[in-house]
């Protein structure tokens, strides 16, 4: 029987993709490849890996895309984007195609190492805990549906609106909800969905607040507000 964490390697630039192959196969992954999103997305149904290390720039479907199409079928394998791509907005997309990491080019092994076995580490322990999580909150008259990622809203005067959200902007809303009139810690909120709490994955925490609110506008009642230097509250 074979244990071993198998790895979805989808990069262009074939040299980079040799020398991560062959580093994570000393450390003892299964690494099967693919050099666009393409044959990616092909290989990942007919392989079902542990965890997939895309890069996002690639012919033929970029990584993106390539995500965005897993997560319409699969949404706990983890995935991590290698990008060039440095502005707080190219992450945030990252993060709603449904990318669960990213690591910035030029990057060291050593780190690349850490943070799959950190995803890895991550999914096992989700798998071993009792789901007592609820997956539907009342925020107004909005409803989260955390299994379909959407917020339904309704009052008595409209037709119900269905307002489809990012696998991230669910998962920040999840543990607003769960913590209704009560400080969520930042710092939290960036380890538990991010991984670490590094300034720049903060600017992108507060994107998705921003897009959060957006969605959430039409009932006047629920608010996300900041509580400067700590987190965020949900009122509603």
């Amino acid at each position: 029987m074979n244990n071993k964490t198998k790895i979805l390697l989808v990069e262009d630039e074939a040299t980079l993709a040799v020398i991560v192959r062959d580093t994570l196969k000393l450390q003892g992954f299964e690494v099967i490849t693919a050099d666009n999103g393409e044959q990616g997305l092909q290989m990942f149904f007919r392989e079902r890996p542990d965890v997939v290390v895309a890069d996002v720039m690639m012919p033929n479907m970029d990584g993106f895309e390539m995500v965005r199409r897993i997560r319409n079928k699969d949404v706990s394998t983890p995935v991590l984007f290698l990008t060039a791509l440095s502005e707080t907005e190219d992450v945030v997309r990252g993060f709603e195609a449904g990318a669960n990491d990213y690591l910035r080019k030029p990057f060291g092994m050593l780190e690349l190492i850490v943070r799959i076995k950190a995803l890895v580490s991550r999914v096992f322990i989700s798998a071993e805990a009792p789901q007592e999580e609820p997956t539907k909150y009342v925020i107004g008259d909005y409803q989260l549906d955390t299994m379909k990622e959407q917020l339904i809203y309704a009052n008595d005067n409209i037709t119900a609106t269905v307002i489809p959200l990012s696998h991230r902007e669910s998962e920040i809303l999840r543990l607003l909800c769960s913590n209704k009139g009560e400080v969520v810690d930042n710092k939290d909120v960036l380890l538990q969905l991010w991984g670490d709490d590094s300034y720049f994955n903060t600017r992108s925490l507060h994107v998705f607040i921003t897009k959060l609110r957006r969605k959430l506008s039409r009932d006047s009642r629920v608010r996300i507000i900041n509580v400067r230097g700590i987190g965020y509250k949900l009122i509603g």
